[in-house]
C-alpha cells in the first residue's frame, strides 16, 4: 500500500511553510504531507551557520504575509528567523504533516489514476507516496554541492579551507589571520561578524559588488506596533517596505549611473574620502544587474574603516603552504581560508521528472506564471524573486495553489496542465541578473514567453494582480476530467 495524500510538498522551509499555511486555510478538506530531506526544518536558515549569518532583507517582507514579524530588528540573524519559523509550524499546526529525513529522489506523473509517485531515500530505505499535486518548496540552490572554484595548489596550504555552506561546529578563529574569498552577501557578512575576535580578516575579491547601507531597525514598523495592535502595524510595514523595494529596483534600473553615483557618495562618507572607492566599491555593471549586498547599519564599512579588516581586489595566482598568492605578486598570509564563492543554482533540488513515463526536464518546458511548466501536469514550484524578498512571491504562489486546487474540484477535473502549443520561447532568462550562480545555472532552467502567461515578472504588484485574481481559465492552462 502507498501512502496516499491529496498534496505532497517537499521541503520545510519557507516556502514549505508557507504553502503548508496556505493548504490549511484554503483547502481544509486536503490531506497533505511535507518531506523534508535534513533533520530539522528551516531550510537555508537551518543549514547556514556561519558566524553572523543573517538575513539580506527585511523581516517584514522575508516573513510571512500571515504571520507578523514582532522583533526589534528588521534585519535579522539567523537563530531568530529559525525561531521564527519553528513558531510558525507549532502556532499553525504544521509540524505533525512533517516527515523529516525524507529526500526526494524522483517523481512519475501518470494520468490515467492523475497521481504522481514519488520516490524518497529516508533512515528506513526507500519509500513510495502517491499523490494527485506536488509543489515543490525547494529552494533554488544544490543543499549538498556548493560552487567551489578549482583553485591552483589548494593542496599545499597548511591551514583550513572552509567553505560557508559546512560550517565546521566550534571552529575557533580568535586571533586567527583570516582571508574570505568572495564579494557577495555571504563574504560582506562573515568580515564584519568575524573582525572582532580574528587579528585580521581580508576579503578577497576578484571585482566590486553594490553595497548598500540600510538600519538594521526599521523606527517606522516598531512606532506603528506601538500604536497599531500586531496585524495591522505589520501590513502597513509590509506594504511600506515593498513599495519602498520596488521604487529602489525600478529607479535604479532607470537612472542606473544615479543610483551608481548615491551608493558611491555613501561609501566615501562612510569609508572617507582617502579610500579607494573606486578600486573596491565601484563594479563595472549598473545597480540591479546583480543582487546588491545589504549592510546593516554598514557594518562592512565600519569593519574596513577600523583597521580590523581590508578589502584587496585582485586575481588568484595560487594557494601557497601561508596564504594566497595573488597575480599582482602579493601573498596574502593566512591561518583560515574561507571559500565564499556562491552556491550552485538548481530547481526543484534536480530531482527526476517523468510525464507518463517519458523524462520530462524542466530546462524543455516553458514557465507559466513563474511557477508551473509547460507538459508537467499538477506540479508548482515555489520560487522566489531576485530583486525583493523570496517570501513575497513564495505566498503569492502558495495562495495561487489553492485556487487552482478548488477551481478544478468546482470543475470536476482530476488535473490541469500549462498547454504551450504555438508559443515561441525567448532567450531572456528566469532571472534577470547577470550573477555568476545564476548564469551558471542557465543551461537547466525553464525558457519563457514575451506574453502572459508565460512570461516570468520581476514585479509584485503585477504578480499580486495574475495570482490573486488573475483568470483561471485563461486559455492556457488545460482541465482534464477522468473518465
Amino acid at each position: 500500500m502507498h501512502d496516499y495524500y491529496d498534496v505532497i510538498v517537499v521541503g520545510a522551509g519557507i516556502s514549505g511553510i508557507s504553502a503548508s499555511y496556505h493548504l490549511q486555510k484554503y483547502c481544509p478538506g486536503k490531506t497533505y504531507a511535507v518531506l523534508e530531506g535534513r533533520a530539522a526544518l528551516g531550510g537555508t536558515w537551518d543549514l547556514f551557520r556561519y558566524p553572523g549569518v543573517r538575513s539580506d532583507s527585511d523581516m517584514h517582507t522575508l516573513g510571512f504575509s500571515f504571520k507578523p514579524w514582532i522583533a526589534d530588528d528588521s534585519i535579522a540573524d539567523g537563530p531568530a528567523i529559525l525561531d521564527y519559523l519553528n513558531e510558525t509550524v507549532q502556532e499553525f499546526g504544521i509540524a505533525p504533516h512533517i516527515r523529516f529525513n525524507h529526500r526526494l529522489t524522483g517523481a512519475n506523473w501518470d494520468s490515467p489514476s492523475a497521481r504522481w509517485t514519488v520516490t524518497v531515500d529516508t533512515l528506513e530505505g526507500a519509500q513510495t507516496l502517491t499523490c494527485n499535486f506536488l509543489i515543490m518548496g525547494t529552494g533554488y540552490y544544490n543543499y549538498t554541492k556548493p560552487y567551489q572554484p578549482d583553485f591552483p595548489n589548494s593542496q599545499a596550504f597548511k591551514g583550513q579551507i572552509i567553505h560557508p555552506q559546512f560550517w565546521p561546529e566550534g571552529l575557533d578563529y580568535a586571533g586567527k589571520r583570516v582571508v574570505v574569498i568572495g564579494s557577495g552577501a555571504t563574504a560582506a557578512t562573515l568580515v564584519p561578524a568575524m573582525a572582532g575576535a580574528a587579528t585580521h580578516v581580508t576579503m578577497l575579491q576578484r571585482s566590486p559588488t553594490y553595497m548598500i547601507s540600510r538600519p538594521r531597525r526599521d523606527a517606522i514598523a516598531n512606532t506603528l506596533r506601538k500604536v497599531f495592535p500586531a496585524r495591522l502595524a505589520y501590513g502597513l510595514t509590509r506594504l511600506k517596505n515593498v513599495r519602498m523595494q520596488h521604487l529602489l529596483y525600478t529607479q535604479s534600473k532607470r537612472h542606473p549611473l544615479k543610483a551608481a553615483k548615491a551608493l558611491r557618495d555613501d561609501a566615501v562618507k562612510r569609508l572617507g574620502a582617502d579610500y579607494p572607492v573606486d578600486v573596491h566599491f565601484k563594479p563595472s555593471y549598473g545597480p540591479w544587474d546583480q543582487r546588491m549586498c545589504l549592510l546593516p547599519e554598514g557594518d562592512l564599512f565600519t569593519a574596513l574603516k577600523s583597521g580590523k579588516a581590508e578589502v584587496v581586489t585582485d586575481t588568484i595566482q595560487c594557494f601557497t603552504e601561508n596564504g594566497i598568492l595573488l597575480e599582482s605578486g602579493t601573498e596574502l598570509p593566512a591561518d583560515i581560508i574561507i571559500t565564499a564563492t556562491g552556491l550552485t543554482m538548481e530547481i526543484m533540488s534536480g530531482v527526476t521528472l517523468t510525464v507518463d513515463g517519458a523524462p520530462m526536464p524542466v530546462r524543455k518546458s516553458i514557465s507559466y506564471k513563474g511557477c508551473m511548466y509547460s507538459g508537467i501536469p499538477n506540479l508548482a514550484s515555489l520560487f522566489g524573486y531576485a530583486n525583493a524578498s523570496w517570501t513575497l512571491k513564495a505566498d503569492l504562489i502558495a495562495r495561487y495553489v489553492t485556487r487552482l486546487i478548488n477551481h478544478m474540484d468546482k470543475l470536476g477535473a482530476a488535473y490541469c496542465v500549462p498547454d504551450a502549443s504555438g508559443v515561441l520561447p525567448v532567450a531572456a532568462p528566469m532571472m534577470d541578473l547577470s550573477s555568476g550562480y545564476v548564469k551558471r545555472a542557465e543551461v537547466s532552467m525553464p525558457k519563457q514567453a514575451e506574453r502572459d502567461p508565460w512570461r516570468v515578472h520581476h514585479n509584485y504588484f503585477i504578480d499580486k494582480k495574475l495570482m490573486r485574481s488573475g483568470q483561471l481559465d485563461d486559455g492556457a492552462m488545460k482541465f482534464v476530467r477522468l473518465g
